[in-house]
């Protein structure tokens, strides 16, 4: 009998600890979020046999790895608080540049530097107009992405740059290890590093402090301005990045390059759990955000519904990813 009480004490607990760390993971916002990409997932898989195939897979993963990309650098600018607008006109740039520069007969490394280069200029400008003359975020890359965008069409006339480039290169877009897309590795490669940064260092720590608290993060001895300016230098930086692979994808550097792609990223960090107020957010989060909308596009086509409902369903996705957030911090707030 004392067995039995003892059995049924040892399960009642085992099975309150797994309540509780069930409840959990449920409060930790990237784990809700890949609950959804799961549950989209199988209701596609419901309607068509075609969606868990190696093949969709994969197509998907390199679909979605340029958003998941740029969505690295922009969460991390989300986090301080801010906006980056820009990221769209950086891709763009930085994939017409490096075509330029293969059109004038330069190396690869001096071709995907140039084209580093430009997100590392729009980072720069970013950051000292955010921090040095004081502009919000938003007017800032809301301008720099109408340069950016205005400096693609008076270089290309409207006219797509499409120049010869060395074998090799083409594997940085076009290339395979094993089944696996290269982007899709640079992609899983730069989230495992940002995400150790962001939740490991001295670095990361000050970027949450800032969006957190900004006056509070000053008094502690955090050099907010300096990480602004260097959350703006990775995000664009990051999205250049994007392009030189999207380039080395197509080989040709369209003039419409990166046009509306901002939305796309933005999206991605506020699906992950991005709080557009700043001091919440992680680069895992919008790599799964990106991912779902990714699955969201691929499920469109998948079930020959009209394209254009993508946004629409893509923007129902945003408000209710957003609703619950603010949602659940309500309850968590009131526990507290």
């Amino acid at each position: 009998m004392l067995a039995t009480d003892q059995h049924q004490t040892a399960s009642g607990s085992l099975h309150s600890r797994l309540l509780t760390e069930a409840g959990k993971l449920f409060q930790v916002r990237e784990f809700n979020v890949l609950i959804a990409l799961v549950v989209v997932g199988a209701l596609i898989s419901l309607y068509t046999p075609y969606f868990f195939t190696t093949n969709n897979l994969m197509g998907v993963f390199r679909a979605f790895s340029l958003t998941a990309i740029m969505s690295i650098g922009m969460v991390m600018v989300i986090i301080t608080g801010g906006i980056d607008l820009s990221v769209g006109s950086a891709m763009g740039l930085a994939s017409l540049v490096t075509a330029l520069c293969f059109s004038a007969g330069y190396p690869t490394e001096i071709c995907v530097a140039a084209g580093l280069g430009v997100g590392l200029v729009f980072g720069l400008c970013n950051g000292l107009l955010i921090t040095f003359i004081g502009l919000p975020p938003f007017i800032a890359t809301l301008g720099t992405l109408s340069i950016g965008r205005g400096l693609m069409y008076m270089i290309t006339r409207g006219v797509p740059v499409t120049p010869e480039t060395p074998e090799g290169f083409a594997v940085l877009g076009q290339g395979y290890l094993g089944p696996v897309p290269v982007p899709v590795i640079i992609m899983v490669v730069l989230m495992l590093l940002f995400a150790v940064i962001m939740r490991r260092t001295r670095f990361g720590r000050h970027v949450y402090a800032t969006g957190g608290n900004e006056h509070a993060a000053r008094l502690s001895g955090v050099k907010v301005d300096r990480i602004k300016l260097s959350v703006y230098v990775l995000s664009s930086t990051i999205a250049a990045l994007a392009g030189v692979i999207g380039f080395s994808r197509y080989l040709s550097a369209e003039p419409a390059s990166g046009f509306g792609s901002e939305l796309d990223v933005i999206a991605a960090a506020a699906i992950g759990g991005a709080s557009l107020a700043g001091g919440a957010g992680s680069v895992t989060g919008a790599v799964i955000g990106a991912a779902l909308v990714g699955v969201i596009a691929n499920g469109v086509v998948l079930l020959n519904i009209n394209t254009y409902a993508q946004q629409a369903i893509t923007g129902g996705v945003i408000l209710i990813a957003v609703s619950l957030d603010v949602l659940r911090s309500r309850i968590m707030g009131g526990k507290n």
